[in-house]
């Protein structure tokens, strides 16, 4: 067999294992499918830390800064507003404001407890996909640098809430007006994307508390970083609405999550900070302020 018959048979290979892989994925109830994946996503949390870069733009511009996880926080420098590198008088002020974390333990401990109730919030939220919607398959899309794993076929699904759920708490009741769709990497039983849109306003407490406005959009898209492991890489928010009846909210951000390298997991915050101000100092020499 020459070797162009070689590799022909092993397109016609692969094309059917894909096939296969996708009929048996068809086969599941979608509802099934989202609540596998949803429960491999709980379960994901590994002990692998990283250094990115997190550029977020909302109304008044963009900022970007340099983030690295640690056993002890997150740690984030900002490097650029506006798409402009820091002044040496920003570059200080910012260096003061993180400092402080390390100059007072009480400051770091106030911050790691509002990423414990953030990271709560984020799990509330995942948990509640499977009960809260109701999923049709939808199709296939091939994955994309930052969406799932280049290569790996996405199964998308479309969702609309389910009239059965009953959300424990208000974090989950946003979910009972979203419209949207769901791409999941079935090789990695991951969720690439979740696009939804409110198709009718939200109230929480009665509509003492506030609620969100219909139209309000959110989109979260997670994709293979480090040969199989997966880190949200954009989130993108559009909602406004009202807290407390009269003060407005008005929410509109784009965040992107990119540049991620492998740091070791047993990184203290005064070690991350260290590597950030190292690293923050060679752009700033390769790329000098104006």
């Amino acid at each position: 067999m020459t070797k162009w018959r070689v590799l022909s048979a092993t397109v016609v290979l692969a094309t059917w294992c894909v096939r296969c892989s996708m009929a048996q994925t068809l086969s599941i109830p979608a509802q099934e499918l989202v609540r596998q994946t949803v429960q491999n996503e709980v379960n994901a949390n590994g002990n692998a830390k990283y250094m990115f870069r997190d550029r977020k733009e909302t109304q008044r511009g963009s900022q970007t800064r340099l983030m690295v996880e640690t056993k002890d926080s997150m740690v984030g420098l900002v490097m650029a507003y506006d798409d402009h590198p820091l002044t040496p008088e920003q570059r200080k002020n910012e260096q003061a404001r993180v400092g402080r974390f390390l100059k007072n333990p009480d400051e770091l401990k106030r911050k790691q407890k509002q990423e414990r109730d953030d990271a709560e919030r984020i799990t509330k939220i995942v948990r509640a996909l499977a009960d809260a919607f109701l999923y049709e398959y939808d199709g296939t899309e091939p994955g994309r640098p930052g969406v799932g794993k280049v290569g790996h076929e996405l199964v998308r699904l479309t969702f609309r809430p389910n009239p059965d759920y009953d959300p424990p708490s208000r974090v989950e009741q946003v979910l009972t007006a979203m419209h949207g769709h769901m791409l999941i990497d079935n090789n990695e039983h991951r969720i690439a994307l979740i696009d939804g849109t409110l198709m009718k306003e939200v109230s929480f407490g009665w509509g003492i508390l506030g609620h969100l406005d219909r139209g309000g959009r959110f989109l979260v898209e997670q994709g293979d970083v480090d040969n199989g492991h997966c880190e949200i890489t954009r989130m993108s928010l559009a909602f406004t609405g009202k807290i407390l009846i009269f003060k407005s909210l008005n929410i509109k951000s784009d965040e992107v999550y990119s540049h991620f390298h492998r740091v070791p997991p047993d990184l203290t915050f005064a070690q991350g900070l260290e590597l950030l101000q190292k690293q923050e100092a060679a752009l700033a020499e390769n790329h000098p302020q104006r």
